[in-house]
């Protein structure tokens, strides 16, 4: 068996996330919560939550936002003020 990262040329999840650190963050954070007793997205016969994650994400069902890290204003106002030294 084949794993689903091995040669990203013919790999279907490459186009998933604009990185494959990105998308192993995605599918490790959706395996987590699998393992927590969530319901898994798609029918498949895997068992491992891992590949259940993986197989989430190549279906394309698995939404997620990517943060802009931008600064909100009203993190802003809390901020301490920078030292001059």
């Amino acid at each position: 068996m084949s794993s689903p990262l091995a040669g990203s040329a013919d790999s279907k999840l490459t186009g998933i996330a604009d990185s494959k650190f990105r998308m192993i963050l995605l599918a490790a954070k959706r395996a987590r919560q699998i393992q927590g007793g969530s319901k898994p997205l798609v029918h498949t016969a895997a068992r491992k939550a891992t590949r259940i994650a993986l197989e989430e994400l190549k279906a394309g069902v698995l939404p997620y936002d990517i943060a802009t890290g931008g600064v909100d204003e009203d993190m802003e106002e809390d901020a301490p003020e920078a030292v001059e030294g």
